[in-house]
């Protein structure tokens, strides 16, 4: 039987989400404490992955196990037994052939910014201490509408086979000293979104031009693209699939 596990986590003790040699993962923390539980080996696929100190609001993985899941039960004892930075919300049983990754049909970010100095939240949100003409920014994310190809805002040698991908929703907005992007697309490249926030700081503090970012844009050049802002501030908020409301 395959369930969907949905869950969220605080990433800053993770190096990313995916498992890796020497390092500690999310996947790997919630496959030790699945196996336990469940007395059976688990082996998760996720729906994507963050980044080294990226955090998930909203992310989902499937595992396949013979036995039935009690849901509620199951929760409980986990979040008991998990770290204080993740916490599962749900088991939910699915058809066999589903898939946590390949099904995911919107994936949605935000990035977090405060414009003043604030001692209570440096850990999940990044101090940007100059002025910022959001008007622009926000102009700068129609333009984003307008093309599909994103290598520009791709991590180098990664090992995808297209750059493409199709942005939903885009927009900057702004609650006195906090700043918040959010971005949709169907599926995200490596550092794409932190790529994109960094270009669009640079349009903000008047480096670059609205034009100027359509040509990064189209020449297809990660180092024609702004900097990468800090991982901190960026967070998996929702992960939508046609079969799960």
């Amino acid at each position: 039987m395959r369930y969907f596990i949905k869950f969220a986590y605080n990433g800053k003790n993770y190096f990313g989400y995916q498992i890796q040699p020497n390092a500690v993962s999310v996947q790997e923390t919630l496959e030790k404490a699945l196996s336990l539980l469940l007395r059976e080996q688990i082996s998760i696929v996720g729906a994507g992955r963050t980044d080294s100190g990226v955090h998930a609001k909203e992310m989902y993985a499937h595992f396949d196990i013979v036995q039935a899941i009690d849901s509620p039960i199951l929760v409980k004892k986990i979040n008991s037994f998990l770290p204080k930075d993740i916490v599962v919300f749900d088991f939910i049983k699915v058809d066999d052939e589903a898939h946590a990754r390949f099904d995911a049909t919107k994936r949605t970010y935000e990035y977090d910014i405060h414009t003043f100095k604030d001692a209570f939240i440096n850990e999940g949100s990044w101090y940007q201490h100059q002025k910022l003409d959001v008007n622009k920014m926000n102009e700068a994310c129609k333009i984003l509408f307008d093309y599909i190809d994103f290598e520009c805002f791709s991590k180098v040698h990664t090992d995808v086979h297209t750059f493409n991908c199709k942005i939903y929703e885009a927009k900057w907005e702004q609650n006195e000293n906090q700043l918040k992007f959010t971005v949709s697309a169907d599926r995200f490249l490596r550092n794409m979104v932190r790529a994109i926030v960094g270009t669009m700081i640079n349009i903000g503090i008047g480096k670059i031009s609205l034009e100027d970012f359509k040509n990064i844009i189209e020449s297809k050049d990660r180092s024609k693209a702004g900097f990468s802002v800090p991982a901190h501030g960026l967070y998996l908020v929702k992960v939508e699939y046609p079969y799960i409301n």
